[in-house]
């Protein structure tokens, strides 16, 4: 609308100065002029209808009509001209909603094909992990089978020698016996060889499967910024004393390797429980590397970590398979965890708060089980049952517990069996 009235202001100017021409100037006579040496006879012939002189108003009404027909051009200019900026904004406004169709179609492509492959990817990982699962499961049974095939076949030949030796010893001479004696001592020595390797067997085949009777672990696959596990605290406590145990096998361990970390509004990092090439270390709130135990860290073997903390006395303690390597005093004495925190595992949050500036370089790889947190600061005795291999993993703690709170794994972590 503001278009066509802007138009028809332009239109009107024109059309008034149209109208207001000066007639004076049609009084000039028109006639040629010739002068008399020039003037020849010529004969006059009538014409049937005789045209008489245009008047004033005749020549008015024809700038009249003049006028109408300049409007009437104008008129249809103008609609022309309104019709061609109808279809163009039709046609621009048609191409925009076919644009954005295209691209909210373009982007929920790209969604499910980015769907697609990361549970294909999912999917493989899963598989691969439910092969090795499975070999592993068979050659521990193959395992077991060949140790108990060799147990009873060394029992048997054991007792049937000495039967036989017994028996030849009864009719024979002093030296004979003397021989046996020795021939005895020597079998004894092989068959305690063989036993020997028999345990080392044994133990390398449980290094290889969760340790403590426990059922399940964390896996993480590789060294990711995206491959993390986050634990939801409900509700989340405020602590002045806590005790942190968990069953760790690194694959490898960088400057910096994350095990656990608590974090909140005020503190990315408030406390964190990490592995520095071969030192675990423990941090509280504005106590950074508080305790560090070096020669603990091992890697492609299970080891068992506690992290003891109390704000009360400001003793803070690393316990590593059930023994104390280090301590010190006077670690954030009467200070709080806040409440409303974050726990990760195999990660820790970033400063901005935001899980797509986690760093790579901090991120554990290997497995993770029986991660247990209480609010109060644990026992030696309990501590050694917990780092026990042949335990039943059934102490859970009343912060977290291992198998009851909920443990959230991301990007490409996963539980395994």
């Amino acid at each position: 609308m503001d278009l066509t009235k802007n138009l028809w202001l332009l239109w009107l100017p024109c059309m008034l100065n149209g109208m207001s021409y000066d007639y004076n100037g049609y009084s000039v006579s028109y006639y040629n002029e010739i002068s008399e040496g020039e003037k020849q006879e010529v004969e006059v012939t009538s014409s049937p209808c005789e045209s008489r002189d245009q008047s004033r108003w005749d020549k008015l009404f024809i700038m009249l009509e003049d006028s109408h027909m300049r409007q009437n051009m104008i008129l249809e200019a103008g609609e022309e001209t309104m019709k061609n900026l109808r279809e163009e904004i039709q046609s621009r406004s048609c191409s925009s909603s076919i644009l954005e169709e295209s691209c909210s179609s373009l982007g929920q492509q790209l969604d499910s094909r980015l769907d697609l492959r990361l549970n294909a990817s999912m999917d493989e990982v899963k598989q691969v992990a439910d092969r090795l699962q499975a070999r592993c499961s068979s050659a521990l049974q193959r395992l077991e089978n060949f140790t108990g095939l060799q147990t009873a076949r060394l029992e048997k030949l054991e007792n049937g020698y000495l039967g036989q030796v017994m028996m030849k010893t009864q009719g024979q001479s002093v030296g004979d016996k003397r021989k046996l004696e020795r021939s005895v001592l020597a079998m004894a020595a092989d068959l305690q060889k063989v036993h020997m390797q028999l345990a080392v067997l044994q133990r390398a085949a449980a290094h290889r499967y969760l340790p403590s009777g426990c059922e399940m672990a964390l896996l993480f696959p590789m060294r990711s910024k995206h491959s993390f596990a986050e634990v939801y605290l409900s509700p989340s406590p405020s602590l002045t004393a806590l005790s942190v145990c968990l069953w760790v096998k690194a694959t490898e361990v960088l400057d910096r390797t994350v095990l656990f970390s608590y974090s909140s509004g005020n503190n990315t990092q408030e406390l964190q429980l990490l592995l520095n090439r071969n030192t675990l270390t423990l941090s509280v709130g504005e106590d950074v590397d508080a305790v560090k135990a070096p020669g603990a860290g091992l890697e492609g073997q299970w080891r068992h970590y506690c992290g003891l903390w109390s704000s009360e006395t400001g003793v803070a303690s690393l316990w590593v398979d059930g023994r104390q390597v280090s301590g010190s005093s006077a670690v954030a004495q009467g200070g709080r965890l806040s409440e409303g925190g974050a726990v990760l595992l195999g990660q820790q949050k970033s400063s901005s708060g935001r899980y797509k500036d986690m760093e790579t370089a901090v991120a554990f790889t290997g497995k993770l089980t029986a991660v247990n947190v209480w609010g109060r600061t644990l026992d030696p005795d309990q501590i050694k049952e917990l780092a026990n291999q042949e335990g039943m993993c059934d102490e859970r703690g009343d912060v977290i517990g291992w198998g009851v709170s909920e443990i959230i794994p991301y990007g490409g972590a996963l539980f395994i069996s």
